[in-house]
């Protein structure tokens, strides 16, 4: 089983490149944490998509680490369109989105797989449940690792998610992108804007953190889906962006899949924010300290 890292973001928010910023004494990364549990829940590949200029950033911090461990590849996600599509902007610079980013890694995935952010820690029972799932199924059937809100939120401000719904059987029936979330003033729910109107949303929906399961058969697909969405006149070439739930439910919607919703009880951790490191690494220090890592996750890799 393959692990797929999307990795070429560029942290906008945070302010840096903050899948490499070190949140342990050891200098572990998130992505550190996030290889770790995937290699005890069966993972033999790992799959990095970067910025090419940010290749011997990663080879010698968290790929020297890892590859005595695991299998590493890695991938560009470049700022190139396919012939025959459109001309993008001189002033662009922000990558293509996640479903290109995807794209770039089909001659470097062969079989099934699962697909994360470098930049969030998901928690040790994601990769089984992905990992279990994919290998109980033929192709064509997909899964999503799905958090309840409460787990996924910070305190420092609003996040971005991807709310889901689902039918009575545990599949995903729709993802609403909701940009602006957080904990209500008086912390009985969840609310989001809508323009500037703040509306709850319950602490118990089920949301994505892009926590994907697929195999190959998405490729072709999201090929077919990124010129469609290159050459579609309402998309904003300068700062538009493909992105990988789009294909997700855009493939469900065509009856090339479906996608069940793997229900994890662990919490979220992430930097979306400055004041968010303080908390993950806390959060690191505790799991170490309860027996959940090792005191240096490669001592013995």
């Amino acid at each position: 089983m393959t692990l797929v890292v999307l990795a070429a973001g560029m942290g906008s928010r945070y302010g840096g490149l903050k899948q490499l910023d070190p949140i342990t004494e050891h200098g572990e990364f998130i992505i550190d944490f996030s290889v770790y549990d995937a290699i005890r829940a069966g993972y033999t590949k790992v799959v990095f998509i970067i910025k090419e200029e940010n290749y011997e950033l990663f080879r010698s911090t968290i790929g020297r680490r890892i590859e005595k461990a695991i299998d590493v590849s890695y991938v560009f996600q470049k700022l190139q369109v396919p012939s025959g599509t459109v001309t993008l902007p001189p002033e662009r610079t922000k990558p293509l989105g996640t479903a290109h980013a995807l794209l770039c890694a089909k001659d470097a995935v062969r079989e099934k797989f699962s697909v994360i952010n470098a930049d969030d820690y998901y928690g040790v029972a994601a990769f089984t449940l992905a990992r279990e799932y994919l290998e109980s199924v033929n192709v064509g059937h997909f899964c999503m690792v799905g958090y309840r809100l409460f787990n996924t939120l910070t305190e420092h401000g609003t996040v971005s998610r991807g709310i889901c719904t689902e039918d009575g059987n545990g599949f995903l029936t729709g993802i609403t992108e909701r940009t602006r979330i957080r904990h209500r003033q008086d912390g009985s729910t969840a609310e989001y804007a809508e323009g500037e109107t703040w509306i709850p949303l319950s602490y118990d929906s089920i949301a994505s953190m892009n926590f994907f399961g697929f195999d190959p058969t998405i490729f072709d697909f999201a090929e077919q889906g990124f010129r469609d969405f290159l050459c579609n006149p309402s998309t904003d070439l300068l700062k538009g962006e493909y992105f990988l739930p789009t294909v997700a439910s855009d493939m469900r919607k065509a009856g090339k899949c479906d996608i069940r919703v793997l229900r994890t009880p662990d919490r979220w951790h992430g930097v979306t924010y400055h004041e968010d490191k303080a908390e993950v690494v806390t959060c690191m220090k505790e799991l170490v300290a309860t027996g959940v890592y090792p005191d240096g996750l490669w001592k013995k890799a």
